[in-house]
């Protein structure tokens, strides 16, 4: 499974709201719901993500193996 808890921790290390990433950014609304519940995003939003935040791919996503 791919969880987006990272994200979370880089946005507060770097002080960078939920609301910011909407309205300055231009992350829609339906993106940001995915990403708070674990869903599929492209790779270019996460490459965006990326760009905004000036940050590794491993500080938006962390993959958890799947339990069997």
């Amino acid at each position: 499974m791919i969880t987006f808890e990272p994200l979370w921790d880089t946005l507060k290390r770097k002080g960078i709201s939920q609301y910011v990433l909407i309205k300055q950014y231009g992350v829609s609304t339906g993106t940001m719901d995915a990403l708070r519940k674990n869903r599929s995003v492209t790779l270019n939003t996460l490459n965006d993500l990326c760009n905004i935040l000036q940050c590794e791919v491993s500080d938006v996503i962390r993959f958890v193996p799947d339990k069997k």
